[in-house]
């Protein structure tokens, strides 16, 4: 199912113009099937283009600048049917802005024994077409996802597909906006950091504003759109058995609706993807949004809590990135360890953690909120659902962006928690709690985090390297004596490329 709306791939195919007419026309014919194949394949989620067999430096050029041009083009897939002279491909992929992916694959699975010539070998030699194409991607030193095999087999599809999918978190981080509403919590370190550096290298702009600015937004809000959006949370959600019967908690309910709607207003009105607040920041408001926020990323708008704009930007991307799979993707904060014979990690925040995570339909209810502000706020309690799932935080390093992901296995709470107001995640970090947060705390992870159960660490590797910004991961395999050696030489690496 193509999820993804106009955003298109393209399908590139180089040749040359030596094998003559006919086999040019086989070549074409056997990528138009290709393209057929992917976009009647369930596990390819975004439409493929073709594009005409490219022959020359001067098409080759050209195409570039079509799908540098094209909005609609979020990236392109590359692949040599035949040997295509890779000197013809340097001012192309010096031109190309989009991210491109190099598809190693052949049109026939299996060799023709019986039948096959020098005329089946000329036409279908992309066993070494591919690799002068490679070699022209490296010399030139651009990254790339080079994906190998059947172009038939679930598994290419499947990396096809990932890839796409950070192509489509790419495109939407060339055109997020975030806004934060206030500043960032004082005296913290991770969630600062350099938004001009940032926009240059991810290409979202951050934007700042008042609270005023905000409030005069909520308070337009009328009452008759107020009660429209209560009859909306007694279809969600299971309602606390008090809520609408009790006027005092009646009219918390109503302070978030008016929060909500106000909100959206503003983002929408501004084109924001993402935003941002902060708990010592509220004046003008009725208090920080609590279901308003777990509402709003669940329509799929990123946050992040206390101003942090790099992990509110993330949070957008990635559910760009997650259109149309099972799985939810939430703003979340590493909060307290439960250690015993699986040491095991609770994520949660104050207030703002997304229902799409939640294992069952979510309770509104109404509880005092101590931090910042000391009010009573509407919120939505839930656990989130068991099964593998991935922690990321993007983190400004002063020089250059670094990405983090730990792999996690969330797990269901061993017992209720009745006195715990807030929703709630619970995770067993791979490879184990004790290395997991070690090596997350030499590389400098933030508290803060992306988490998803949609999202996989390929998607956020081939983000990484369309971003052009280290990937560090932590996964099953992970042993700390590696992984500081690993950030090191990544360090060294980032300086030379980066050059002076």
């Amino acid at each position: 199912m193509k999820v993804f709306g106009k955003k298109q791939v393209w399908f590139i195919t180089g040749s040359q113009d030596l094998y003559g007419p006919r086999v040019l026309e086989e070549v074409a014919n056997n990528s138009q099937q290709i393209v057929a194949g992917f976009n009647q394949s369930s596990d390819i989620s975004l439409e493929i283009v073709y594009q005409p067999t490219v022959k020359s430096p001067k098409e080759i050029h050209a195409i570039c600048q079509a799908a540098n041009s094209d909005a609609n083009c979020i990236g392109v897939i590359m692949w040599m049917h035949t040997f295509s002279p890779a000197k013809m491909w340097i001012a192309g992929l010096n031109e190309l802005r989009k991210p491109f992916m190099h598809l190693h694959t052949q049109f026939n699975a299996a060799l023709p024994w019986a039948d096959i010539n020098m005329n089946y070998m000329n036409t279908h030699q992309s066993a070494h077409g591919d690799r002068e194409f490679g070699y022209i991607g490296t010399r030139m030193r651009k990254e790339r996802k080079v994906v190998v095999g059947h172009w038939q087999t679930k598994d290419v599809q499947t990396q096809i597909d990932d890839w796409c999918r950070a192509a489509a978190g790419w495109n939407e981080s060339q055109n997020l906006k975030v806004a934060r509403f206030g500043d960032n919590m004082r005296q913290v370190a991770v969630t600062e950091g350099d938004k001009v550096a940032a926009q240059i290298q991810f290409g979202y702009e951050v934007h700042a504003y008042g609270l005023g600015e905000l409030s005069d937004v909520v308070n337009s809000i009328s009452d008759a759109e107020i009660k429209s959006q209560l009859d909306l949370y007694g279809n969600d959600y299971t309602i606390a058995p008090d809520v609408f019967n009790d006027d005092y908690k009646l009219k918390m309910l109503q302070n978030e609706a008016r929060l909500e709607l106000g909100m959206e207003k503003f983002l929408v009105d501004g084109g924001f993807g993402a935003f941002t607040n902060c708990f010592e920041n509220l004046a003008g408001l009725t208090g920080l949004p609590g279901l308003a926020t777990q509402r709003l990323m669940s329509k799929g708008y990123g946050y992040g809590g206390e101003g942090d704009w790099k992990t509110s930007a993330m949070v957008r991307i990635m559910k760009v990135m997650a259109t149309g799979r099972q799985g939810g993707t939430s703003f979340m904060e590493d909060y307290t360890y439960n250690f015993g014979a699986t040491d095991q990690a609770l994520g949660a925040h104050m207030l703002e953690v997304c229902p799409s995570i939640a294992a069952d339909k979510p309770v509104l209810d109404v509880h005092l909120h101590t931090i910042g502000m000391r009010c009573d706020v509407a919120r939505l309690l839930f656990t989130g659902k068991a099964g593998p799932a991935i922690n990321v935080s993007p983190i400004d390093l002063g020089n250059r962006f670094r990405i983090i992901v730990n792999e996690v296995d969330a797990v269901t709470p061993p017992a209720d928690t009745p006195n715990l107001p807030v929703a709630s995640a619970l995770w067993e970090p791979r490879p184990n709690l004790s290395v997991a947060a070690g090596a997350w705390i030499h590389a400098g992870g933030a508290h803060h985090t992306a988490y998803s159960q949609a999202v996989t660490t390929d998607n956020i590797a081939d983000f990484a390297e369309m971003a052009g910004v280290e990937l560090t991961v932590i996964d099953e395999e992970t042993r700390i004596r590696q992984f500081k050696n690993e950030l090191r030489q990544n360090a060294a690496f980032y300086a030379f490329n980066q050059g002076l």
